[in-house]
């Protein structure tokens, strides 16, 4: 019996974490992924996330949007929080309205954003 056969939420808050590889043992369970306060800034191996409906990842180092659209791989995610992230940092100082507009565009299954 695997300890992460029936996992549904993960939470590895401030934990220095610089990427996300090695996902896929808890690919087919996890539901929520809580990766706030860490050094991300690279969004490679998300993907492999298909039963993913919630991301909290705010406070990490993801700068462009190419990292950002990756999150439209995971076909569930509807709830994110993505504060606190150099590229939300940069759209939300011009306009809080644009950084909602751009990221919705870019993921639009999302429920919540920020919320």
């Amino acid at each position: 019996l695997s300890i992460t056969e029936n996992l549904r939420i993960l939470s590895l808050g401030r934990n220095n974490i610089k990427n996300l590889n090695g996902l896929e043992a808890v690919a087919d369970t996890l539901e929520e992924l809580w990766i706030s306060y860490n050094f991300i800034e690279k969004l490679r191996g998300i993907r492999v996330m298909k039963k993913l409906k919630v991301l909290y990842m705010s406070n990490n180092l993801v700068k462009d949007w190419a990292e950002f659209a990756r999150l439209a791989e995971l076909p569930l995610l509807e709830d994110l929080v993505f504060v606190g992230n150099p590229l939300q940092e940069k759209y939300a100082s011009d306009q809080k309205n644009n950084w909602i507009e751009e990221a919705t565009k870019r993921v639009p299954k999302l429920k919540k954003l920020d919320g």
